[in-house]
């Protein structure tokens, strides 16, 4: 399996990686990551749109599932019948974010790997014939900061960009409403998510702060136009529950 994915995902995405580096990047470490990060969330839009989406349609459902579960409470039989029934309704699967989740995790976290190994000097002994090997890479990016060392900077704009982009991804609270679970979680995640990014970042060197900051932003204008989507609909008027 590790041959498997060094062949079809690590070797493409370094070769990638120096290609861009030997090219348009001008040989800026920095700008290739940047470039090369675009490039593959350009190609995986799809499924990080159809990610996002599913994950705001479920976040309007929300409302409409606690009524079921209300409604149907002390019948578990029903309660899922009820729910599995208003997402076919919809038109939407409570499964498919984990599946679309597996389909961005190996190349994300091959990515995670081609950006630690790179800084390493056997690296480039994976390139294909045809991609040129510089003599040295120059970790600089933009002449200002040194992508193989840790940098506080990079790593507090890494932090700064998952917080804007989990907030984003919020459902809009009423105040006074009462809170799910679900939501409650949510709402922690937004602070613990970037602390947690933050603290791992700071031991990292700040090609991975930089690549994570890119990926985040990206993110950030793909959540601005889910969040333009019409609600999936008005809550259902469900029957009184007989006494």
């Amino acid at each position: 399996m590790g041959a498997f994915f060094h062949t079809i995902l690590y070797q493409p995405l370094l070769n990638a990686l120096i290609f861009l580096y030997n090219t348009v990047a001008f040989e800026d470490f920095g700008l290739a990551i940047i470039f090369l990060t675009i490039i593959i969330r350009l190609i995986l839009f799809p499924v990080f749109q159809k990610s996002a989406l599913h994950q705001k349609q479920m976040q309007d459902l929300q409302p409409k599932l606690k009524k079921l579960q209300d409604h149907h409470k002390g019948d578990k039989a029903k309660q899922a019948e009820a729910m599995m029934a208003l997402y076919k309704e919809h038109k939407v699967s409570p499964f498919s974010g984990f599946l679309l989740l597996l389909i961005q995790l190996p190349i994300l976290i091959t990515l995670y790997q081609v950006f630690r190994k790179s800084l390493s000097p056997d690296f480039l002994t994976s390139l294909y014939s045809f991609v040129h090997a510089p003599g040295a890479i120059n970790y600089s990016f933009l002449g200002l900061i040194n992508l193989a060392e840790k940098n506080i900077i990079i790593v507090i704009l890494a932090a700064a960009a998952q917080y804007f982009q989990a907030k984003l991804s919020l459902p809009k609270v009423q105040p006074g409403q009462n809170l799910t679970t679900a939501e409650r979680m949510g709402k922690n995640m937004v602070y613990l998510g970037p602390a947690l990014t933050g603290f791992i970042l700071l031991s990292l060197p700040s090609a991975l702060g930089l690549f994570w900051i890119v990926g985040s932003l990206f993110s950030i204008g793909q959540q601005i136009i889910i969040n333009k989507e019409p609600n999936v609909g008005e809550l259902a008027k469900l029957p009184k529950q007989s006494n």
